[in-house]
């Protein structure tokens, strides 16, 4: 890297460390105020930046963006608003053991280019409820969208009462300049592709990443209503064109309600492909490397369909497909960011539960799946076999992000995916994630067991 990118990122640290030392010394209710006011600049600027996003980048959809931006900044003030994270913020009182809460110190936030505002903002106010200051990596591809977030929320802060750079980007993205900052800040949170996150966990700082996705859908043999099926699937999986990580990629299901499911699909504008046309999707969405091709992320179904020769109504929804096999030949079964899913008929529940683990353990295991039943014990049986950290029970795959206020995740852009994934959890990362403890452990009578009684036990 050259001397002068060094400096660079050198002052960018060092002008961090000094907002953060000042930080430290708020109260909850200032902090509190300047997280608030952080996620609510950009939830009143949510249209003008997803118009950005979709101009500078080409990917996505402006309305899936807008709503994206909104969702994820109420999701994030609705649950940090009463949270501790000043002070003591625990007390045990039968072990007499209080918690105290400590910051970090400066985050490094890595965003990608198919969210680069909403993940910002979405995990800088985790970062900024602990006290901890923060510099933004973003996307070159997304630069100029991410920047204007960045104003956008030194604005807002500034006026709530925070310290000058407690917030800061890297207005020229480099890889050597994003190598740089990681090994300099206190804590690496990496969204984005592998390299990316490889390049975190191997910079010798903490770091949380995330995992690739590929939500595999599993239908019990009791579920019996596919028109819901249909209807939550199209509007997760059509969400900002299938870019979504949290996005369905393939439905299992009983072969006698095949026919059934692509009734219930077709009412819901998506377009059923035959075996012939999907073999040709491989090629369109994968490069000869195996690699997921740029050029096809985000592309609307009608658009995907035109390379392939079909034309179809520009209002379809998705593509819907038969399976081309469960051997590795069948590229299908990994991640595809697009609006395309395939299905697998199952002769059992069982079967349909071990061809999702099979796709899963190829690409995507650590990360959400989802199983459609009203049989408990069949959703435990999911639960106990599927490698993954979400398992949804009757949910759009997008409620995996914890943002719809349907289920009890913790609302988040970045979803860990444990040792599955390579990740450092398999929790949604929250605020919880980006500070320290002290532990005070006062002194009380102790209560000492008999080893022999313990041992015995």
């Amino acid at each position: 890297m050259a001397e002068m990118e060094q400096g660079y990122i050198d002052s960018l640290i060092e002008k961090a460390q000094k907002a953060q030392k000042e930080f430290e010394s708020y109260s909850q209710e200032q902090v509190d105020a300047i997280v608030k006011a952080m996620g609510k600049i950009i939830y009143d600027n949510a249209e003008l930046i997803a118009k950005e996003a979709v101009e500078e980048t080409g990917y996505g959809r402006v309305d899936s963006k807008i709503l994206k931006i909104t969702r994820c900044t109420t999701a994030a003030w609705h649950y940090l608003h009463d949270k501790k994270s000043v002070g003591m913020i625990d007390w045990d009182p039968v072990e007499k053991l209080a918690t105290y809460a400590k910051p970090v110190g400066v985050v490094a936030a890595l965003v990608p280019t198919t969210n680069p505002v909403s993940t910002t903002v979405s995990n800088g106010m985790s970062i900024l409820k602990c006290r901890n200051a923060m510099i933004v990596s973003p996307h070159p591809r997304a630069k100029k969208t991410t920047i204007h977030g960045v104003e956008l929320i030194n604005e807002a802060i500034r006026a709530a009462g925070a310290p000058e750079n407690l917030v800061q980007i890297v207005d020229q993205p480099s890889m050597a300049a994003t190598s740089e900052l990681m090994t300099k800040v206190d804590v690496v949170v990496a969204t984005g592709g592998a390299p990316m996150v490889k390049s975190a966990y191997s910079s010798g700082r903490p770091s949380y990443g995330v995992g690739p996705g590929n939500v595999q859908v599993v239908v019990a043999p009791d579920w019996t209503d596919y028109d819901k099926l249909a209807k939550q699937v199209v509007g997760s999986r059509s969400y900002d064109n299938g870019m979504p990580c949290t996005g369905e990629q393939a439905i299992h299901l009983p072969a006698d309600k095949v026919e059934q499911m692509k009734a219930a699909f077709v009412k819901q504008g998506a377009y059923i492909l035959s075996d012939e046309d999907a073999k040709k999707l491989p090629g369109i969405l994968f490069t000869e490397k195996g690699t997921t091709d740029p050029a096809h992320v985000g592309m609307l179904p009608s658009h995907l369909a035109k390379l392939m020769g079909l034309d179809i109504p520009d209002s379809t929804t998705l593509l819907l497909f038969p399976s081309q096999g469960m051997t590795r030949e069948n590229m299908l079964r990994r991640e595809k960011l697009c609006p395309v899913v395939q299905f697998f008929p199952y002769e059992n529940f069982e079967e349909g539960v071990s061809n999702a683990k099979s796709n899963l353990m190829w690409e995507g295991k650590g990360h959400s799946s989802v199983v459609y039943t009203n049989d408990e014990d069949c959703a435990k049986h999911a639960a106990l076999e599927l490698p993954v950290s979400r398992l949804l029970v009757n949910q759009p795959a997008g409620a995996a992000s914890g943002g719809n206020f349907i289920n009890g995740l913790v609302p988040t852009m970045s979803l860990g995916c444990g040792s599955w994934g390579n990740n450092s959890i398999s929790d949604n990362l929250s605020y919880k994630h980006l500070m320290n403890t002290t532990k005070l452990a006062f002194y009380h009578d102790p209560t000492i067991p008999e080893a022999e009684k313990v041992w015995a036990e």
